[in-house]
């Protein structure tokens, strides 16, 4: 497995030629290794990503799963690969058909969903946070599992997200960017059996 280099700033044509079986995310340039989900990440995955996928199958904005690239261009590149932000968030759900092409998504999709283990929180809380802040994602939403709570963010009319609104198990959640979607936690925030915490 190659190691980021220090002091090395990486770009979309690094994160290309990475090795296949080894997943990464580049933020301005800096490499951020990933590891494997655990099964409780993955099964909130999937119930979030079902309720989601069933509201919109006939609607125009379309959703995906990780992995897909999103990748988030300053402006001063002279071509795709010279962008130096490329993340893959658990779930993002993009309105404008012209950012997507076969290779994920080119600039702030409407909604991010990033479920956070202990190893990611810090990445996910401040430097993805900020990142979508910047960009003007919409709504971005944080996922604890071993707390089974959930952070909405709402990105307001100064361009900065407010105070979160917190979430549990048995709450259901009205998504901002959709007149009538509600995602109902009470399948998603539960632990499966056999699995702590």
């Amino acid at each position: 497995m190659p190691l980021p280099k220090e002091n090395k700033i990486y770009t979309y044509a690094d994160y290309i030629a990475w090795p296949e079986n080894e997943r990464i995310e580049l933020i301005d340039g800096q490499i951020y290794l990933m590891t494997s989900p655990s099964r409780t990440h993955q099964r909130i995955l999937g119930q979030l990503f079902y309720q989601f996928f069933d509201y919109l199958k006939d609607k125009s904005c379309e959703v995906y799963m990780a992995p897909f690239d999103v990748k988030f261009p300053d402006g001063n590149e002279k071509d795709e690969k010279d962008i130096k932000t490329v993340v893959q968030p658990e779930i993002v759900v993009v309105c404008d058909e012209s950012k997507l092409d076969e290779k994920g998504c080119t600039g702030a999709p409407d909604l991010i969903i990033e479920i956070i283990s202990p190893s990611t929180a810090q990445k996910d809380k401040l430097h993805k946070f900020n990142l979508y802040e910047k960009y003007g994602v919409k709504e971005y939403w944080i996922v604890e599992p071993e707390n089974k709570i959930l952070s909405v963010f709402i990105l307001q009319d100064n361009e900065r997200y407010g105070r979160p609104d917190i979430y549990t198990q048995d709450d259901k959640v009205k998504v901002s960017i959709f007149e009538d979607l509600v995602i109902d936690l009470k399948t998603v925030l539960i632990t499966p059996a056999n699995v702590d915490g």
